[in-house]
């Protein structure tokens, strides 16, 4: 072995114990086959923006679809990962060009929580239209632009630059018990190209789900899919030269793509999939959650969480999320189990916020909605919900009513399988943004 070889190994030797703080993993690859934590890092990297592709081939693959044309969400849709049944929904994806904006029309709300979520695409949050982040432009007409665009606008647009050619419009505006109100100013939300943009069709990925994810499949053309985005993190440009270095691995022999994909299935992901809901955010009283979302900094890997749990998250202004696979024991949620959440007389969850909260059961590991005969799917602030003799507030939840909870309080569960809950908390209080406040546990009921 020459001494140049023998030096760089020394190297990676003392790299794979500082981690990412060592010398970049480009250099950990240059010796020949990437290591674990190389290929690790690099497909958690790519995961965030495969995911944001997968949802757009979904998308664009609907009856009706079309670039920079609103889908109003009827009330109650549950066709999506953890829906939201608090408010009237509308989305659309976003496509401009050099020469073509798209002008976004934000209608006068108030009384009622709403924003016009703007993200690109790997997940970043661009912007949130409403009273609390635009409060100089709350509503109103604004020019949806690509990065550069010199054009004029008329004086009372206002610009907003994309990071690329491509974003999801995701409009929510709170029901607040006046669904027909709701449904109006969703309806007034409008959406127009001022030209015919070209649009680039998202990069292929083969088929997958969240049972079994992408595995070696999401280093193979590599540079189109990130081709096909700019990404703002600060650490872009190093993860993107460690997947290519992965991938061309993984392009170097059927041996080398067999054992990237059985080290993606027997290890990476399973780890990927525990770490997110027990360790990609402060773990407080067996729910995971209460840090930033939206916006990610360096923290691709927590980027890549968010997309897998429920794509599109806003920042922890806006929101923020807590999620629940697991019961006070720590054993996993299970529904053919009984549970119970107690929130104390001075601990309740409206209390907390100054919008509203909700909590909604989905199923694992697909995160949409159990279908149940009383297609009853989530509580929040509007609720029915009664509350205990010392004011304070018990949701039951279980594949039939709980004794001792009133059967109103009942969130029904999937005999037999996993689930999890995810409950929001929109516009939230100090004490949760600083992490004084979490749900209390999920607390499992003895039978009998």
């Amino acid at each position: 072995m020459d001494l140049g070889r023998r030096v760089l190994l020394s190297m990676l030797g003392t790299v794979s114990a500082l981690g990412l703080a060592g010398l970049p993993a480009l250099v950990r690859a240059a010796a020949g086959t990437p290591d674990e934590e190389t290929i690790t890092d690099a497909y958690l990297y790519l995961l965030a923006r495969v995911l944001v592709i997968r949802q757009e081939r979904i998308d664009s693959g609907a009856a009706g679809f079309a670039y920079n044309q609103i889908r109003y969400n009827p009330l109650g849709s549950a066709d999506f990962v953890n829906p939201n049944f608090d408010v009237a929904y509308l989305e659309a994806w976003v496509a401009v060009d050099e020469r073509t904006p798209v002008l976004l029309e934000v209608p006068e709300i108030t009384g009622r929580y709403y924003t016009a979520q703007i993200l690109d695409e790997w997940g970043e949050v661009i912007a949130n239209i409403n009273e609390r982040t635009f409060p100089s432009k709350p509503f109103g007409r604004f020019a949806l632009v690509a990065p550069g665009w010199q054009g004029s606008l008329p004086a009372d647009t206002a610009r907003i630059e994309l990071h690329a050619r491509k974003a999801k419009l995701l409009g929510r505006v709170e029901l607040k018990g006046d669904p027909e109100g709701a449904l109006r100013l969703q309806k007034a939300f409008k959406a127009t190209a001022l030209g015919t943009p070209v649009i680039a069709a998202p990069p292929f990925v083969p088929s997958f789900d969240n049972a079994r994810l992408i595995g070696a499949a999401i280093f193979d053309d590599v540079d189109a899919k990130l081709a096909s985005a700019s990404d703002v993190s600060p650490v872009a440009a190093r993860m993107q030269q460690q997947a290519r270095a992965v991938a061309a691995h993984v392009a170097s022999s059927a041996e080398a793509r067999a054992a990237v994909d059985g080290l993606l299935h027997e290890t990476v992901i399973p780890q990927f999939i525990d770490y997110a809901f027990t360790r990609s955010a402060p773990y407080r009283n067996h729910w995971v959650g209460g840090g930033p979302t939206g916006n990610y900094g360096s923290d691709y890997r927590f980027r890549s969480v968010a997309n897998y749990v429920g794509i599109w998250a806003n920042t922890s202004d806006e929101v923020i999320y807590f999620a629940a696979t697991r019961d006070a024991n720590e054993k996993p949620l299970n529904g053919s189990d009984s549970y119970v959440i107690h929130f104390p007389a001075d601990r309740l969850p409206q209390s907390v916020v100054d919008s509203y909260w909700s909590v909604i059961l989905v199923g694992v590991p697909d995160y949409r909605v159990v279908p149940n005969d009383l297609k009853r799917y989530n509580f929040n602030s509007y609720s029915a919900l009664q509350k205990e003799p010392d004011g304070s507030l018990k949701i039951a939840i279980g594949p039939r009513p709980v004794a001792g909870v009133a059967e109103s309080n009942w969130l029904p569960s999937p005999q037999g399988k996993p689930f999890s809950l995810t409950f929001r908390t929109y516009v939230p209080k100090e004490e949760v943004r600083d992490g004084r406040w979490a749900p209390p546990a999920v607390r499992p009921v003895k039978s009998g």
